[in-house]
């Protein structure tokens, strides 16, 4: 009786520890990783598509609302900066990592969500890619 308890258990552990449905991550981890923030009317669109950024916005990056705005823009200011100069030198910097500048223009209200995904960004990226910048990115 013992034994047959036994099987039943590890019947169930197998069958437990089973996929149950057929996963297709083609598009589906696409559009989980990608980040859009748009407003028409000021003009821009921030898309982020990076594996793992909603993972870290989610989970380890401090909630909206712990940084102020000020702040936020603050450190984007010279984060983007020295972001557009590596790009602008992929002798020195990884041109896979540093593919494209970052349009920001500091005297431009980009409200509050804008600031936090981007500083967060930054954050996200120097980390998951061992970067430093002169600013320090901290969480």
């Amino acid at each position: 009786m013992r034994n047959f308890i036994y099987i039943i258990l590890l019947g169930l552990f197998v069958y437990s520890c089973g996929s149950t449905r057929d996963r297709n991550l083609g598009d589906s981890q696409f559009n989980e990783d990608t980040v859009r923030i748009a407003n028409d009317s000021l003009e821009y669109e921030i898309i982020i598509i990076e594996p793992g950024f909603n993972l870290f916005i989610n989970s380890i990056a401090r909630p909206e609302g712990y940084y102020s705005q000020q702040y936020l823009e603050n450190k984007n200011r010279f984060l983007v900066s020295e972001f557009n100069q590596r790009v602008s030198q992929p002798q020195n910097y990884n041109p896979d990592l540093y593919l494209q500048e970052i349009n920001y223009n500091p005297s431009i209200d980009y409200g509050y969500e804008v600031n936090y995904l981007l500083y967060n960004y930054f954050v996200f990226f120097s980390r998951h890619y061992n970067q430093k910048f002169s600013v320090p990115t901290r969480i």
